[in-house]
């Protein structure tokens, strides 16, 4: 789906509580900005990640490890957010996972989910 599609009339199929169109054209303009050597971020690494496992493209969420057979679903895409906050809260973890990945994964999926209206 491009920039100015709109989803098919009964295309209600969401991801987190957003449309699925919606979520498409996150990936994908992010995808593009995120191209340029400059942009190539860890920040943006984790939102193109989180966005990869919402639309149900990876198996593995981005920062906890879990595995997923299909398209997760809210309950799931809610643990993630709140497993990533709790990281990032605490200092004192030691996580393989970058913090920018972790905020740029957070700031994703919480967009997903409902719980922020800024989309990354």
């Amino acid at each position: 789906m491009t920039k100015n599609q709109k989803p098919r009339d009964g295309d209600d199929r969401r991801v987190g509580v957003r449309p699925q169109g919606e979520v498409e054209q996150a990936f994908e303009e992010l995808e593009v900005g995120a191209a340029a050597p400059d942009r190539q971020t860890q920040a943006a690494r984790g939102s193109l990640n989180g966005y990869l496992w919402a639309l149900g493209r990876s198996q593995t969420a981005p920062v906890s490890g879990e595995r997923t057979e299909d398209a997760p679903d809210l309950k799931a895409l809610t643990e993630e957010v709140e497993t990533i906050e709790a990281r990032l809260e605490d200092e004192a973890a030691h996580t393989p996972v970058p913090p920018d990945y972790g905020r740029g994964a957070r700031d994703a999926l919480a967009w997903v989910c409902g719980r922020d209206e800024k989309r990354t």
